[in-house]
């Protein structure tokens, strides 16, 4: 039974096992507001048992427990188990999605729970994590545009450095580790270390944000295939050929500062002035703004509307769609667009 089950602040918790193997767990629940006492033999807890309203065993070999679980339920003290801490550390790679705290997988949200560093992008649900992990010790490494505060190989020798010390650490990043995330180089750097390594997937902004703004980036009958690039430096005209030969969406992430280029490169190469773009900024938070335009004035709009990152932008037909289902319900109502 997972220890995300119940809500623990204010719980009395018998932790029962023995030492080091409860002290993440000890941690975990005394950050969460819990009142927290380890017991480490069946007996002691037995004689204790009337104070605890929560059992929990965490213990290298748990059925030693068993007298304990059974008196537990006899009385109605609710009892979890939970694997015990191992001396040695690790890394998670945790892919945090889009950007909505609810869009994290079940697996990362348990990987957080069983954090003791947490090193964390800007991207993401970074700012909002804290509450999911308030036993772990966050660390802001996020990288801005030209400006990046902890460089990639500081970052990798910090997360090695409490890896090999024992700790438990979650490397936090928006969307997938593995799209534009530098999320290998973090998995070999692991790897050459000898230091366990596992990777979580994560929902990537390339698919999650157009669908928030309600574009799918294929439809039937539009097209059959999209495209996901980095514009974070420019274009060069291969590129620009292929992907407009290709006659799919192109989805463009880490794009706003180059769009003008974009957007010329792609008329250059023959993609029509009338192309449908949307630019949809924030996607899946409180903050999502979507603009939509063509591709012809993509880049006027978006200074006109001060358009910032973090952006996804879209380009091809399907980009259209929901401004074509809006136009198509105001004229069953006899409303014009």
């Amino acid at each position: 039974m997972s220890n995300t089950t119940f809500v623990t602040q204010g719980c009395t918790v018998m932790l029962a096992g023995d030492f080091p193997g409860t002290r993440k767990a000890k941690a975990h629940y005394g950050a969460q507001g819990a009142h927290v006492f380890c017991v480490s033999t069946p007996n002691t807890g037995l004689s204790q048992l009337d104070k605890a309203g929560l059992l929990i065993i965490c213990d290298a070999a748990p059925e030693r427990f068993h007298s304990l679980r059974e008196a537990a339920r006899t009385q109605g003290v609710p009892v979890i188990t939970r694997p015990p801490a191992i001396d040695s550390g690790q890394i998670t790679l945790i892919g945090g999605g889009p950007g909505a705290l609810d869009l994290l997988t079940v697996r990362a949200v348990n990987a957080l729970g069983n954090a003791d560093l947490i090193f964390a992008d800007r991207l993401g649900p970074s700012g909002l994590v804290q509450s999911l992990a308030p036993q772990a010790l966050l660390v802001d490494v996020g990288k801005r545009p030209g400006h990046h505060k902890v460089t990639q190989v500081q970052i990798e020798q910090q997360m090695l450095s409490a890896a090999l010390a024992g700790s438990n650490v979650v490397r936090l990043k928006g969307g997938d580790p593995f799209v534009f995330g530098r999320g290998f180089e973090e998995l070999s750097a692991a790897t050459r270390a000898g230091v366990a390594v596992s990777v979580v997937p994560g929902l990537s902004s390339c698919i999650t944000v157009p669908a928030a703004a309600g574009i799918p980036v294929t439809a039937r009958g539009v097209n059959t295939v999209f495209s996901v690039i980095s514009a974070h430096d420019p274009l060069q005209e291969r590129q620009f050929k292929y992907l407009a030969g290709l006659e799919g969406t192109i989805i463009i992430l880490m794009g706003m500062a180059t769009l003008e280029h974009t957007a010329s490169g792609f008329q250059h190469q023959g993609m029509a002035a009338t192309m449908p773009c949307a630019i949809i900024e924030s996607g899946t938070t409180g903050e999502q703004r979507v603009t939509h335009a063509t591709l012809g004035t993509v880049a006027q709009v978006s200074r006109a509307r001060r358009c910032t990152n973090p952006a996804v932008i879209v380009i091809g037909e399907v980009a259209a769609l929901p401004q074509k289902l809006l136009a198509e319900e105001l004229a069953e109502l006899g409303v014009n667009a």
